[in-house]
């Protein structure tokens, strides 16, 4: 089986954290025990024979353990996604990146809801027919370009799909609000706050699907496999808010990130270098 690919490497991880903590990469080399060649190499790279983790996971607000374990070949154990027999995973690639969006429906009524809708209206729409489905919502996590470029395209085609956005901006007929639920079929959908790395993040928690499978959450660039979203100078919130609002789901909940490969809260509880 090929390996599982992050969408950040730990070279990214670091960049992001110095970043986001005002760090010059003098400082942050000082603290790996590396010359500022080798360090911009491990940020280059991902590697670097003889990196003090430990240090200088403290110096930018690290787990350096598990930054070490990761950059040792950690990832996430694959998911079974038949448990989720109405689940879909859409990615699409466009101005040099990936995208994930998410379909979901009830297998009874056929109700479908769109979390995202990344950068190929066609697929989306695709599956939608393969499966006899009808577009009920579009749920956007946040506003960012590559997570809604489809969207006019799927309107035209599904111009009565309700959606939904925590954007202050959207129309207001649009703006989520934290207690809102909707049913999909048996299916529910509830929402929380994950601001951070954007102001209008929302998490979308979906329960109730045949067979007891674990809750799934789409949890946009709030939380990566191994990683998040780069936040800059809101990292403590988006840190806080992946702890409150998504880390307090079960274990088992399944994790379906904005960019790169599904999780669990298990897996990234136990092993993401940006909480301790």
């Amino acid at each position: 089986m090929e390996p599982v690919t992050l969408e950040d490497s730990i070279g990214d991880i670091l960049r992001k954290a110095r970043i986001s903590a005002g760090a010059s990469l003098e400082k942050a080399a000082a603290a790996a025990g590396l010359s500022a060649s080798g360090y911009a190499g491990l940020e280059e790279t991902g590697s670097a024979a003889g990196c003090n983790w430990k240090a200088l996971g403290t110096a930018l607000s690290l787990d350096g353990a598990r930054m070490e374990k990761q950059a040792n070949g950690w990832r996430p154990q694959a998911v079974d996604l038949t448990l989720w027999r109405e689940l879909r995973v859409i990615p699409s690639e466009s101005e040099g990146m990936t995208v994930n969006a998410y379909l979901v429906w009830d297998e009874v009524t056929r109700e479908a809801a769109l979390f995202d809708t990344g950068f190929n209206a066609a697929a989306v729409l695709a599956l939608i027919d393969e499966n006899q489905l009808v577009l009920k919502h579009i749920f956007i996590t946040h506003s960012h370009h590559d997570h809604i470029a489809a969207l006019a395209a799927i309107r035209e085609r599904w111009s009565k799909t309700r959606v939904h956005s925590g954007s202050k901006t959207a129309p207001v007929d649009q703006r989520i609000r934290s207690n809102d639920f909707i049913m999909l079929g048996s299916l529910r959908v509830t929402n929380r706050e994950t601001p951070g790395h954007a102001e209008d993040g929302i998490t979308y928690v979906v329960g109730n699907w045949p067979e007891d499978a674990p809750f799934v959450a789409v949890v946009g660039d709030a939380l990566f496999a191994g990683s998040m979203g780069g936040a800059r100078d809101q990292l403590e919130l988006a840190r806080a808010k992946v702890r409150e609002q998504i880390f307090s789901l079960p274990m088992d909940t399944l994790v379906c990130s904005g960019h790169g490969p599904l999780t669990t809260v298990g897996e990234e509880k136990n092993n993401n270098p940006w909480f301790q």
